[in-house]
């Protein structure tokens, strides 16, 4: 009866906007095709046999995000029910499509695929693909030079086409959203300097007891047995989950309070003054078991003055130094520094990263950590960073 009442569509209760300028048909509809349905919208415009066409479809399914093909050709035969052939025709016709390089099994083969719409085929970027690309990976271009019996220019000349070609060729019909991080724990600091710690509830819905229920639990004879126990076991379960919620909120609070004391100089003065933190130091100075922490700690995120950090990142293992301890995660920003600072025709070596750290810094870092914290950090080798004039 009461929607009967109202307008139809809910217009005259303020649900729509009448000001509101609305989207025309292709704003409302227009979608960017991602890589999968632009390569079978070329595929449908081809004339091939069915067995091609279909094994082509199931090629394209195997793609990774990047363009690669994931599975064999072995394995899209079997899958196919046809033979080799077929799916290395298959193949080929996928490799005439848009963008250049796609369905490559490898980056050796998605580089050479691109040749051809660039009229590159047999010429010296071709050969070094081909005969010379364990030494290109490596940038051993003066090896290059001798191999090939040119000048180290030629070959330079010829690097530099390379560098220009896509190594991920599907990435730019990436249709991925990006995940914006709320986070978790608000920290900031007052006139005073005082930090304060506000945790952030806005994803979690705020849940009350019913008064009415709990007056109608109240009275003897409202109820029969059967509704008195179904009301009494889901105001059971409300009050457990309102607990629960409130317990969640207090561990996060004194994990933040405990992180707070422990990184004071930090969250004051910035990376250089993060200390080495494990997590059961702050189990110990809370009360609470090791295991509780990581569950805290393992997907939240704290916003502060500082940045938006992973609360992981306040926990770093210690290197011992002739003043004291120093955080991991100070040697590995001290390490980024050195580097974005070498010279890109001379980059220092891991050995040479090591001495400088230890005279900085005093202390006693040794060459094979230094490797596994640019590793970490995901910097390529002193080889893979040269750059040539």
């Amino acid at each position: 009866e009461y929607f009967e009442e109202r307008g139809s569509d809910g217009r005259d209760l303020g649900y729509f906007s009448y000001d509101a300028e609305s989207p025309g048909l292709f704003e409302r509809n227009t979608r960017k095709m991602d890589m999968y349905e632009y390569l079978l919208w070329q595929l449908g415009f081809l004339r091939t046999s069915e067995s091609i066409g279909r094994t082509a479809e199931i090629i394209i399914g195997n793609l990774n995000g990047d363009g690669y093909l994931q599975a064999s050709i072995e394995e899209i035969a079997k899958t196919s029910n046809v033979d080799i052939k077929t799916v290395e025709d298959a193949l080929s016709v996928i490799h005439e499509f848009d963008p250049p390089g796609v369905g490559a099994k490898n980056l050796q083969e998605c580089l050479l695929l691109q040749l051809k719409p660039l009229n590159l085929e047999n010429t010296l970027v071709e050969k070094i693909l081909i005969e010379g690309f364990e030494e290109l990976e490596k940038k051993k271009y003066k090896k290059l030079s001798v191999k090939f019996k040119i000048t180290i220019d030629e070959i330079l000349a010829a690097v530099k086409i390379i560098e220009g070609l896509e190594p991920r060729p599907g990435r730019n019909y990436s249709n991925e959203e990006i995940i914006h991080i709320a986070p978790d724990v608000y920290v900031t600091e007052d006139s005073e300097g005082k930090f304060i710690i506000l945790l952030n509830d806005e994803g979690i819905p705020r849940i009350r007891l019913s008064s009415y229920y709990q007056k109608l639990l109240a009275k003897k004879n409202a109820l029969g047995p059967e509704e008195r126990q179904f009301l009494e076991e889901k105001l059971s379960a409300a009050v457990w989950l309102i607990k629960s919620l409130d317990q969640r909120n207090k561990t996060i609070y004194r994990v933040t309070e405990s992180i707070l004391k422990f990184q004071e100089e930090f969250f004051k003065q910035g990376i250089k003054n993060l200390k080495p933190l494990n997590l059961k130091d702050v189990a110990r100075d809370i009360g609470m078991h090791e295991s509780t922490i990581s569950r805290v700690t393992s997907s939240k995120y704290l916003q502060c003055p500082r940045g938006l950090f992973h609360f992981k990142f306040f926990f770093s293992n210690a290197i011992r130094g002739v003043d004291g301890e120093v955080s991991s995660s100070i040697i590995k920003d001290s390490m980024k520094e050195l580097i974005s600072k070498e010279n890109p025709q001379i980059p220092l070596r891991d050995k040479e990263l090591s001495e400088a750290l230890n005279k900085t810094m005093n202390i006693n870092i040794a060459c094979r950590t230094v490797a596994k914290y640019r590793e970490e950090l995901k910097i390529p080798s002193h080889m893979r960073r040269k750059k040539w004039t």
